[in-house]
């Protein structure tokens, strides 16, 4: 594992979400400086849950961070355990008045669909290289997908590309993120 955690996610955001267009509203936000990447060092699932409701507060505060990026280089590392933390935080979200104001993607090295085979590319459109939650505003996401054309066809459309570009293609461009520190 990369020992800068806001690195390696930078990398993996411009050269695989970017890049490859996986997500058609990432590029806007990095080229305008409105991504924050926070790092949470914590293990105890407690105490990243209390640090994600400090960033909604830090997102209530301030407009000019579009979403930001939370990134675990410490817990979470086994995808089960991860999942359960997503749970827990969307739970969360919604206990502490967040529903409809922010929502959750997730993103972690070892995602899997439930119904794919952990080999298959398509894998790769939510593996990055630590566990992480994204955090965004959903006016922020409403406004972006009413601008989009096909906004319905995008995962589609990331399933098709990574396969297409195959396992071992995905996989050198998530190492890669790894080796640029």
């Amino acid at each position: 594992m990369p020992s800068n955690p806001i690195q390696a996610t930078q990398t993996w955001l411009k050269s695989v979400v970017i890049a490859h267009n996986l997500c058609p509203f990432a590029k806007r936000e990095e080229e305008r400086g409105s991504i924050r990447f926070y790092v949470d060092e914590n293990t105890d699932t407690e105490q990243c849950l209390i640090n994600l409701i400090a960033e909604c507060g830090l997102l209530d505060q301030d407009d000019r961070i579009a979403t930001t990026l939370l990134i675990y280089p410490e817990a979470f590392a086994d995808f089960d355990d991860y999942l359960d933390f997503h749970a827990f935080a969307e739970d969360l979200l919604i206990a502490q008045g967040y529903e409809g104001i922010y929502q959750l993607a997730n993103f972690h090295p070892q995602y899997c669909f439930a119904e794919a085979a952990p080999d298959d590319a398509a894998n790769y459109t939510n593996r990055s290289p630590y566990p992480m939650l994204h955090l965004l505003r959903e006016s922020d996401v409403e406004g972006a997908v009413t601008n989009h054309p096909n906004p319905e066809n995008i995962p589609q459309h990331n399933i098709a590309l990574t396969r297409s570009l195959g396992l071992t293609a995905m996989q050198a461009l998530l190492a890669a993120c790894y080796q640029m520190d």
